[in-house]
């Protein structure tokens, strides 16, 4: 059989680091990069004596990422204790949230293979702590704990399973992640930490009425390694399957280099884990009012910014898509287009130029080193026709590598752009000269014989010329 004779389920849980100034149950800090063990208390570090209080704005930035996700606020749920060993968090077990999650029954949407919406279930959004990290010496031959991240406040969605490919998967956490960012509760900071899924995949026949058994895959932060171990993972099972095994239900290791999955654990379920409800921390009562006051005030989320771009500024659905899909770029263009007046070049260069340069670096939209209004400098520099196109491409690549005011780079390097007539023409009379076959070309009707013209006065001139000058002369001296 070929794997199109097999179904895909696949299922998600996404946890989402808080951005607030302190951790969930203490007031240490919470930012990202501090020496080891420097964040930590009596209470993240599990002391006798002590007691976790909540931080009240980790249960507000719960309440908007379920109300952004179309999910059902609960009024009355609580904390629980899940006694599954971690050793990198001092008590053992963790606080969670178990059988009265905050928010529940939520959706968000993507496209599917066909361009069809599709909406992915979301079966709640819980609180919880994160755990510290292990730091493994592997010439010692021993582990040292860093507990900075213990106690930091997390936030898990759990979907359903309404994935049925790693295409889907990808669309799904990219809209997951914009929504968290454009809502300002969480950084997704993927190389850091902060945004970071568990995949469970199952396959089955398509003439199978029950669903396969499935395995997960824990803590990737990447979409390409996600991506990657989907697919992996699918045809791991369907050749088992094929050969008459049996998927085994467990926790699995995504090694990025050899690009396959390892074995980590039998996967344990709900019961492993010993919920019950944790006797230092009081229920969590939310009014009406108090929901209703979270709502009024959440930022305007993507899918309307999307429609925004599509009937203000007359955007395509797939160029509105590019820069709603990062607050940081739907920023960018929203500054910049303000400074200069041009949103189409500024949309432009977002979607073209800057995008490719962010692929080529691999670098994510908040880590572009310029500022709105370097952007908009470089696009009113274009317009004044002090540099050409080609010129404020070179003008950007240098932004990306050492930013500073667009004028400043276009000044140091020589870069400005030939617009005398005098020396235009000279260098138009050169170009004629050389090239006779492309002048008797254009002559004999073919208009894309200026267009050559022009590149090769371009090249002279290293794109300093003024293409619009170039092209308005050629064309005068050749039908004088």
């Amino acid at each position: 059989m070929s794997r199109e004779d097999y179904e895909v389920v696949i299922g998600l849980e996404v946890h989402a680091e808080l951005s607030t100034k302190t951790k969930i149950f203490c007031s240490c800090p919470t930012s990202f990069g501090a020496a080891p063990n420097t964040h930590t208390c009596p209470i993240c570090m599990a002391m006798p004596g002590t007691l976790p209080v909540l931080n009240e704005k980790v249960v507000e930035y719960a309440v908007k990422a379920g109300l952004a996700t179309n999910c059902e606020i609960s009024r009355d749920s609580k904390n629980d204790r899940k006694n599954y060993f971690y050793p990198d968090l001092p008590k053992s077990y963790q606080i969670s949230q178990f059988d009265k999650p905050l928010c529940e029954h939520g959706y968000i949407e993507i496209e599917d293979k066909d361009g069809n919406k599709k909406k992915i279930r979301l079966l709640r959004i819980h609180i919880e702590e994160d755990a510290g990290k292990l730091n493994h010496d592997e010439f010692g031959g021993g582990s040292l704990v860093d507990l900075n991240r213990a106690g930091v406040p997390l936030i898990e969605m759990v979907s359903e399973p309404d994935l049925s490919s790693s295409e889907e998967v990808d669309k799904y956490l990219k809209k997951l992640k914009s929504i968290l960012e454009y809502i300002e509760v969480s950084d997704c900071k993927m190389q850091e930490g902060s945004f970071r899924a568990d995949v469970n995949v199952s396959v089955k026949k398509k003439t199978d009425t029950e669903l396969g058994t499935r395995t997960e895959m824990k803590n990737m932060n990447s979409f390409r390694s996600i991506s990657r171990a989907i697919e992996y993972e699918i045809d791991r099972q369907i050749d088992v399957l094929e050969d008459g095994g049996k998927v085994e239900q467990e926790t699995l290791r995504w090694d990025d280099v050899s690009g396959k999955t390892f074995s980590m654990r039998d996967k344990e379920d709900a019961q492993d884990y010993r919920y019950f409800p944790d006797p230092d921390l009081v229920a969590i009562r939310l009014s009406d009012e108090y929901i209703e006051n979270v709502r009024k005030n959440l930022p305007e989320l993507p899918e309307s910014r999307h429609e925004r771009y599509i009937n203000e500024y007359n955007m395509s659905e797939k160029d509105a898509g590019i820069i709603v899909s990062s607050k940081y770029l739907s920023n960018l263009f929203e500054e910049a287009s303000e400074i200069c007046k041009n949103h189409k070049a500024v949309s432009n260069w977002i979607i073209s130029d800057i995008s490719r340069i962010l692929n080529e670096k691999e670098l994510e939209p908040n880590e572009i080193p310029f500022t709105s209004k370097h952007l908009a400098d470089l696009v009113i520099l274009i317009d004044k026709g002090t540099i050409s196109s080609s010129i404020a491409k070179k003008v950007l690549e240098e932004m990306f590598e050492n930013p500073r005011e667009p004028e400043e780079i276009i000044k140091e390097k020589g870069w400005v752009q030939i617009s005398d007539e005098n020396a235009i023409k000279e260098i138009v009379q050169k170009i004629i000269s050389e090239n006779p076959a492309s002048v008797e070309d254009y002559k004999s009707g073919k208009e894309k014989a200026i267009g050559f013209l022009v590149g090769q006065a371009m090249k002279l001139t290293k794109g300093q010329a003024n293409p619009q000058m170039l092209n308005k002369m050629f064309k005068e001296e050749i039908n004088k």
